[in-house]
């Protein structure tokens, strides 16, 4: 039987207002966890429980850079969403 665990990562990355607004920040390239901070109303804490769903999906990708760590979209990640979606909506005749 298949495990549909990663995959439901992947949407659960998607269904939260928090994340897709980080997303959108994202969309315009690297952005250091404090930028992030500065442009959502919400704690470091919250942030690094988004930051956390958001990497384990595959969507984002970080890296430590001194005591911050720089966040961006993953090209590679973002095409196994959109062909999951694809997979899972496609009607088999």
């Amino acid at each position: 039987m298949y495990d549909y665990s990663k995959d439901a990562k992947v949407f659960k990355a998607f269904c939260d207002v928090n994340r897709l607004q980080i997303l959108e920040l994202l969309r315009t390239g690297e952005k250091c966890a404090c930028v992030i901070l500065e442009n959502l109303n919400i704690s470091q804490s919250t942030l690094s429980y988004h930051m956390k769903i958001l990497c384990e999906s595959g969507i984002v990708v970080g890296r430590n850079e001194g005591k911050w760590t720089h966040y961006s979209i993953d090209n590679k990640g973002c095409e196994k969403a959109k062909n999951l979606l694809d997979i899972l909506t496609k009607i088999q005749k």
